[in-house]
């Protein structure tokens, strides 16, 4: 019903919604959490619903209890009805208030905005907020951009950590060369030499970078910190020469999709640094995708007059949203898992055809195909994608943000939220998803029709 009422109204953004709830919320977590994609503005508990702990006071089911956790996050009003009609025998009507604040205080989400160094703190005030992905081959970024991205203790830990054990696999007398690609303003460059501390093993490090606004401050840096340890080497990665060949090649080029800012294209043209038998970090990375639901995105993006805004991907740090897909693979083994694998691309391709430079002679290679098959369990609308991706440093240091893996692999890492892909039309019960080569910058491409296998079929609409 509130789909349909919705649709009828155009998804008009002042159309909000209040939840009754009078009668038992149902167990299963699936029905519940599509509210949390959508426009929730107030919430309606009567006394009725509450039930008496065994000291007497007012409690909520556990069912009733996750709910209100979970949604606290989008701040909604609790409406309180009835508290004075005596249901139970402790607390008076204060209980009920005190409780409902209990529960917004002990709510994960609202604790984890709270607490200093989460993702979720240094997002405040930018979830469901739809910005641009930076496009660092075409543009020049500015210092501000490179400073937000430095604040990220646990990416730069990681790198650090990665080339720390690479570097123990090279023998303490072997003098080694490093050279970060793409090296900003140096905050690699910094890890490598605690790196090489680390492991007590020396290295010429080579810093490449082609945006003259960084390059000032690599300079002063090299002035001020590293001396003559460091060639600094002006220009794109793609057309210049470097003195020396390097046993390891690190670079930070990745985007929110994985390859999304061009890192394929971008390290091709570096892989001709390396010797024979060098290494990159990272040495492969993976483009991940679940269905999503989310009025709130859907409508952002296209309130904008601009036809091409459910076209364009968008970085943005969910809140709400519902990933529509089960949570785990169908028995018959026809839909996959809730995020999916898209495609890989791995460094250095030692299968790659090389001209005289060592440049590939075509782009073909880094071209990549998906299909797949979602199990939805619930009727839901699906408005796009998510888009994630997942990292291999050096050896089984990496980076993350799959929603299930990104605490294992890189918890608290802040430089990177997911990625959104709107869809214009809907319902879409298949997906298959291409990419486009154009020479500076990567389009993804969904054909308009989709066959519908009866295990996988999602009801949408919208």
């Amino acid at each position: 019903m509130w789909d349909v009422i919705r649709s009828m109204c155009d998804y008009n953004p002042r159309l909000t919604l209040t939840l009754d709830l009078t009668p038992a919320l149902p167990t299963t977590l699936g029905v519940l959490s599509k509210w949390a994609a959508e426009s929730v503005r107030h919430v309606f508990l009567p006394s009725s619903t509450f039930i008496a702990n065994t000291k007497g006071y007012p409690v909520l089911p556990k069912p009733t209890q996750q709910f209100i956790r979970d949604s606290m996050i989008h701040q909604p009003t609790i409406i309180l009805a009835g508290v004075g009609e005596g249901h139970h025998s402790r607390g008076g009507e204060a209980a009920y208030t005190q409780y409902v604040r209990h529960l917004e205080k002990t709510s994960p989400a609202v604790q984890a905005v709270k607490k200093e160094g989460t993702v979720e703190n240094f997002a405040k005030g930018y979830q469901d907020y739809l910005q641009a992905p930076l496009q660092p081959l075409m543009d020049n970024l500015p210092s501000i951009t490179y400073q937000t991205f430095e604040q990220d203790p646990v990416k730069y830990a990681l790198y650090e950590e990665a080339m720390y054990r690479a570097f123990l696999d090279h023998s303490a007398g072997e003098n080694l060369v490093v050279c970060v690609a793409g090296a900003g303003r140096g905050p690699l460059v910094a890890r490598c030499f605690k790196a090489l501390n680390r492991a007590q093993r020396e290295a010429t490090v080579m810093a490449v970078e082609k945006n003259s606004n960084a390059f000032v401050t690599l300079q002063e840096r090299k002035h001020r910190e590293w001396g003559d340890s460091v060639y600094l080497i002006f220009g794109d990665m793609r057309v210049i020469d470097v003195p020396l060949k390097a046993d390891i090649l690190v670079s930070e080029l990745l985007g929110s999709f994985g390859d999304n800012e061009l890192s394929p294209e971008c390290l091709d043209g570096a892989m001709r640094f390396l010797k024979l038998n060098g290494i990159s970090i990272p040495s492969s990375y993976t483009a991940h995708l679940a269905p999503l639901s989310s009025s709130k995105l859907y409508n952002e993006a296209r309130s904008t007059k601009n036809e091409k805004s459910l076209e364009t991907p968008y970085v943005v740090m969910f809140q709400a949203v519902n990933i529509l897909s089960g949570t785990k693979a169908t028995i018959d083994g026809r839909c996959g898992p809730q995020v999916q694998e898209c495609w890989e691309f791995e460094h250095p391709r030692r299968d790659a055809v090389l001209d005289a430079r060592g440049l590939p002679f075509t782009n073909s290679h880094n071209a990549r195909s998906a299909t797949m098959r979602f199990y939805i369990p619930h009727a839901g609308t699906l408005h796009g994608l998510a888009g994630y991706f997942e990292a291999v440093l050096y050896g089984n240091v990496g980076l993350s943000i799959h929603p299930h893996r990104k605490d294992q692999v890189s918890k608290d890492m802040l430089s990177w939220f997911p990625l959104f892909f709107p869809f214009k039309v809907t319902p879409i019960p298949f997906m298959r998803l291409k990419t486009a080569l154009p020479d500076e910058n990567r389009a993804y491409r969904n054909p308009s029709t989709f066959p519908v296998t009866p295990s996988c079929k999602s009801r949408s609409g919208g």
